[in-house]
């Protein structure tokens, strides 16, 4: 017997938690806001009233959507609510399956196991009425045998509805929706199989799957098989106390980050804030993932293992711009960036000498960053920080300083 997958996904979520937590504006064009006077000044999220209505779109500027619509009712972003409604909603979803897998705030999938296995479609109808009913939010839900075709099922009907995709329609469903639809498809995986003639799900599910590998290596067959309805990745099963995993610290500058050298700066930043944090918890992290963001508003994240467990700032920004580069060669400007440190070992780790002095220079090294650690809890964060983010004023959060000539 297939598995039964649902993926829950809530409908505008943030502008929707506004209207529940305000029902005088929830017949009304809402919009959440960044702030104004500065380069967050944009649209996060709008209600389906704003966007099918007016045409407001997320990321677009608050100036711009306000021509559109004068009279959007907007409102600041306020996380602490959001991840109130999160929590809620989550706790509705565990009183189905102790299988739920987030997939950020407002996303999660749902695995039925025992008796409730095979009744997706009855299951998900009183999920979405009980959202409804209880914290006066939408969601629309897919229901599938994997993961893949469950996510892909909760994009098909918004808001507030539920659609199913079974082993026996999931070709005349699926296999005629474009290429990006698919999970982990992104912009450049969608070019790539676009200038070979590959634009729907079914013509990649239809190819050769050696030669969508030679296009894009050790994914495309990941891809070719999500296509055929092969996922076969696990829903994991919820832990509410998860030990942490990662370290992560990401910014949005005050102008685009249009060079490489823009880049390294902000990197060291953040690196310097992320190591900084490893030594007090005292981990080391053996995996570096880095998150950018375009002018779009849409991440894309590459990284991988690195070879020595590192929770030094300048090994940090090496590994970055390692995957950095081999990322996002002749990239397009940058709004947002962001750096995570994972794969904990603790950091009293032994280290393997080597003859060429190396683990003797790192462990110099640490013990200077540990130094300035002190430093900082002393007196302030500002007292000691990289020279090269000394006079970029537009880029880092530290404090400024005349240049002398």
């Amino acid at each position: 017997m297939d598995r039964t997958i649902l993926h829950v996904d809530a409908n505008s979520f943030f502008a929707s938690v506004e209207c529940a937590l305000d029902p005088t504006i929830k017949d009304k064009p809402v919009a959440v806001v960044g702030d104004a006077e500065s380069r967050r000044g944009i649209i996060l999220a709008a209600n389906y009233i704003a966007k099918k209505q007016y045409g407001i779109k997320t990321a677009e500027p608050i100036w711009q959507a306000e021509r559109k619509c004068p009279d959007l009712v907007k409102k600041p972003s306020n996380m602490r609510m959001y991840r109130v409604y999160s929590r809620k909603m989550r706790e509705i979803l565990l009183s189905y399956s102790d299988y739920v897998e987030p997939f950020g705030c407002d996303e999660a999938w749902v695995e039925l196991r025992g008796t409730m296995r095979g009744h997706g479609f009855e299951i998900a109808e009183q999920i979405r009425e009980r959202v409804k009913n209880e914290l006066g939010i939408t969601v629309s839900i897919g229901v599938s045998f994997n993961k893949v075709f469950a996510k892909l099922g909760s994009d098909l009907k918004k808001p507030d509805a539920v659609s199913e995709i079974t082993r026996e329609n999931y070709k005349d469903i699926v296999w005629k929706l474009p290429v990006e639809s698919l999970l982990f498809v992104g912009g450049k995986t969608k070019d790539v199989l676009n200038r070979r003639a590959v634009y729907t799900v079914g013509d990649l599910a239809n190819s050769d799957p050696n030669l969508i590998s030679a296009w894009l290596g050790k994914n495309g067959y990941q891809l070719y098989m999500y296509a055929n309805g092969s996922d076969t990745s696990p829903v994991a099963l919820y832990e509410e106390e998860s030990e942490e995993k990662s370290v992560s610290a990401s910014t949005t500058c005050s102008r685009d980050l249009v060079t490489r050298d823009d880049v390294i700066t902000v990197f060291t930043e953040l690196a310097e804030e992320i190591a900084e944090r490893l030594r007090y918890k005292n981990y080391k992290a053996s995996e570096i993932i880095i998150r950018v963001r375009d002018t779009n508003l849409k991440w894309t994240s590459h990284g991988g293992k690195i070879d020595v467990p590192t929770d030094i700032a300048r090994e940090i920004v090496q590994h970055a711009m390692e995957f950095f580069d081999a990322k996002y060669t002749g990239f397009a400007p940058i709004h947002s960036i962001g750096i995570s440190a994972g794969g904990f070992d603790e950091g009293n780790t032994c280290m393997q000498m080597d003859i060429w002095g190396e683990s003797e220079k790192r462990e110099k090294l640490e013990k200077l960053e540990r130094v300035g650690d002190a430093l900082k809890g002393k007196f302030s964060k500002q007292v000691l920080f990289n020279a090269r983010n000394l006079y970029e004023s537009e880029l880092t959060t530290r404090r400024r300083h005349k240049k002398i000539d």
